[in-house]
């Protein structure tokens, strides 16, 4: 080999070793649950299918976050990429949202996906964009339900008194108000201390959520209420999804819709084993109410809901019917 040609191949391979790898662009992501929750199954689901069709140009991490405000709030203003939450604080935000909190507004699960996924939904999706967020797609919490430490609740008059911690959401505060109770909003990271302590008597939250932090260690009784839908969304900066380009968003929304699954699918297999494996933990489940009597005393609370939330679009979402 010539001098020449053997100095031609020497460039040539240093050139290809001091090239830079192929560039990388790193999405962080933050839920409230430990990443063995029906929120780490959308996680993670979002983050291999994005890496995979990407070819791993994004790369996706995952963190906890207990605090729901606080990962919206850096959402916004750009400090987090985007986030997994219920929509316990988002409705601050979005105030459009706080009409999917209403109490007894959804049949049962495939009425409350099913008019979420809808052109109904996606509405109030688009409402997200004013207020300097994204709301990819609707994720879910499931239907929630009380616990307490105190008594059983059979009756909507064994609620007076309670003093209950509620998420940070007027809707919510309301209905407890309505019923006699004592809401007292906050983070959940402050939850288990409370309950140890005795700050709160219970709490609220869907049958994974309560399997998933053992609430059970710290709460006797569990009612099975379902007294309100929670949903859950993906939110993200806009700057996210600024840069990507219409293959990546194609990718980026595919992977959306794999969180989707994942959680909802994790959602149903929670719900399916979640309240024996709360018995075999040794509480007390009442599973036996009367929900009538539950919507006849939170009939204030309805009424307020009309006058100060979007009367139409609750209509148009209590009354959804799937296309035939």
């Amino acid at each position: 080999m010539s001098m020449l040609r053997r100095t031609a191949l020497a460039a040539a391979l240093a050139g290809a070793l001091a090239a830079p790898a192929l560039a990388q662009t790193q999405i962080t992501i933050q839920h409230p649950l430990p990443l063995n929750s029906h929120y780490g199954a959308g996680a993670t689901a979002f983050k291999e299918t994005l890496e995979r069709l990407t070819n791993n140009r994004y790369r996706v991490t995952i963190q906890r976050n207990d605090n729901e405000r606080e990962m919206v709030e850096s959402t916004q203003i750009g400090t987090l990429d985007c986030t997994v939450t219920s929509t316990g604080p988002v409705g601050n935000f979005v105030p459009a949202v706080r009409n999917v909190d209403v109490p007894f507004l959804f049949r049962d699960y495939a009425h409350a996906r099913g008019v979420l996924d809808s052109d109904v939904g996606q509405s109030i999706l688009t409402q997200f964009n004013s207020r300097g967020l994204v709301g990819v797609i609707w994720l879910e919490n499931g239907f929630r339900h009380l616990t307490n430490s105190r008594r059983e609740v059979a009756a909507p008059a064994d609620v007076r008194g309670l003093k209950v911690r509620t998420m940070e959401n007027q809707v919510h505060m309301r209905a407890f108000t309505t019923l006699g109770a004592l809401p007292t909003p906050m983070a959940f990271s402050e939850l288990v201390p409370a309950l140890q302590q005795g700050t709160v008597d219970g709490q609220e939250n869907p049958i994974p959520v309560i399997v998933a932090n053992n609430l059970n260690q710290v709460q006797r009784y569990l009612t099975l209420t379902a007294h309100v839908y929670s949903p859950a969304l993906l939110i993200c900066n806009p700057s996210v999804m600024g840069r990507l380009s219409a293959a990546d968003r194609t990718a980026f929304m595919e992977a959306a819709r794999a969180a989707q699954a994942a959680n909802r699918e994790r959602v149903s297999a929670d719900e399916a084993s979640g309240v024996e494996e709360l018995r075999r933990r040794g509480m007390t489940v009442t599973s036996q109410l009367d929900n009538a009597a539950f919507q006849t005393a939170l009939a204030p609370a309805f009424a307020e809901y009309e006058r100060s939330l979007d009367g139409a679009l609750l209509r148009r979402l209590r009354e959804w019917q799937p296309r035939q």
